[in-house]
């Protein structure tokens, strides 16, 4: 009997523990949830990044892709006919204008040239008796020693060898240019590429195919291409004052294959009037200097050519720029309400890390460049100045830097 008792009485102390134990629990899940909804944070419109658009002066430029080439290219031809006796200069080196580069054989050339000496000197010996006649005739016909008709015929002949004596002078003129010409010099100064031709080689006047080629690299021509729609907006921009040339003249920049920058300036040297009907572009040329010869001709480039100076320009940090479905750029901007509006604006072309903006902005909007996760079109928002979460300090307008 007093087992069954001591046993109930163990059966009810297990009860009443487990019971203790789920009031405990359920205690401390209700404590969990009061305290949770404690430390939740207040509501409130969320912070978001914003710039204050401010226009600024600003020096735009155009980067234009192109090729370099010679400022003078000089195809070496012979002018006469022979067999090549030397050749007087070392491929690939610099040459002086005037300096001979191939010497042809001389002597078909010099027979030619003592032959007509020897004719002039003939015709001129001939020359003398004929004007002593001349001479005498006229003072005889005065008291009709002789015919007027023996005067007129003393004085054609006379005429005629002095005629004889001016086409051998000619020749001989002619015979002496040949025979100079058998040196072959240099027309121009520059740098001379190899001989297509060597030593005992036979060459003709005139030919097609030149001896060699000379071109000279300081300076160098940079032809770059520019669309003509880009032509028209630059020349509107100009006329109606959205742009001003600069007082010292267009100034270029060059950017090498490798993208390093070329450390001399060029200028601006013209404009073709034509424009190519397969590309819809017009070549612009450009001249820059090239003492140590880094440029070769042929060498693929980009030219930062100097469009103008911009007194009011609207720039904004290009990831603050989005597209919308239809491909518009946009931004979203705090509005006088602080809330969010979606704006379609009209991007030019870009300045560094900025977008140029020619419509959908003014001087005083406020772009948001930071939060744009949150900041939905009409959501009420707080607008702090960009950086200002990330750095402690405010950040001013978009800085203006070199076109891309």
């Amino acid at each position: 009997m007093l087992f069954g008792a001591t046993r109930g009485w163990t059966n009810k102390t297990g009860v009443i523990t487990l019971a203790a134990i789920l009031a405990v629990c359920l205690s401390s899940t209700g404590c969990g949830k009061q305290s949770g909804a404690v430390g939740k944070p207040q509501g409130g419109p969320p912070e978001v990044g914003i710039v204050v658009i401010q226009p600024q002066r600003i020096a735009l430029t155009t980067e234009l892709a192109g090729r370099t080439s010679a400022y003078l290219i000089a195809e070496v031809r012979p002018q006469v006919s022979g067999i090549v006796q030397k050749r007087l200069f070392a491929e690939g080196s610099d040459v002086k204008a005037g300096q001979v580069l191939y010497q042809i054989d001389p002597a078909v050339y010099q027979a030619a040239y003592n032959s007509a000496k020897a004719a002039l000197a003939r015709v001129e010996a001939n020359l003398i008796p004929v004007r002593l006649k001349a001479g005498r005739y006229q003072e005889l016909v005065k008291i009709n020693a002789v015919s007027k008709q023996e005067c007129d015929d003393a004085e054609a002949a006379l005429k005629q060898a002095e005629a004889d004596a001016e086409a051998s002078k000619a020749a001989l003129e002619a015979a002496r240019i040949n025979l100079a010409y058998t040196r072959v010099s240099a027309p121009i100064a520059g740098r001379i590429g190899r001989s297509s031709v060597t030593t005992g080689s036979l060459v003709t006047a005139n030919q097609a195919g030149p001896l060699s080629t000379i071109q000279q690299l300081n300076p160098v021509y940079v032809d770059v291409t520019q669309s003509s729609a880009e032509l028209l907006r630059l020349k509107h921009n100009l006329a109606t004052g959205q742009l001003r040339n600069k007082a010292n003249g267009t100034k270029v920049k060059l950017l090498l294959e490798d993208g390093a920058a070329y450390p001399l300036s060029g200028t601006f040297k013209f404009s073709d009037v034509t424009v190519d009907q397969s590309t819809g572009s017009v070549t612009i040329r450009t001249v820059f200097p090239n003492p140590k010869e880094v440029l070769l001709p042929g060498m693929y480039v980009r030219a930062v050519l100097e469009e103008g100076v911009s007194e009011q320009a609207i720039l904004v940090p290009q990831q603050g720029v989005t597209r919308n479905p239809a491909g518009d750029a946009m931004v979203m901007v705090v509005g006088s309400e602080e809330k969010v509006e979606p704006r379609v604006i009209k991007v030019v072309q870009t300045v560094g890390d900025n977008w140029l903006v020619g419509e959908g902005l003014k001087a005083g909007d406020r772009v948001i460049l930071e939060g744009l996760q949150k900041a939905r079109p009409g959501t009420p928002v707080k607008a702090v100045p960009f950086g200002s979460k990330a750095e402690g300090t405010p950040a001013g307008a978009p800085k203006a830097a070199a076109n891309k």
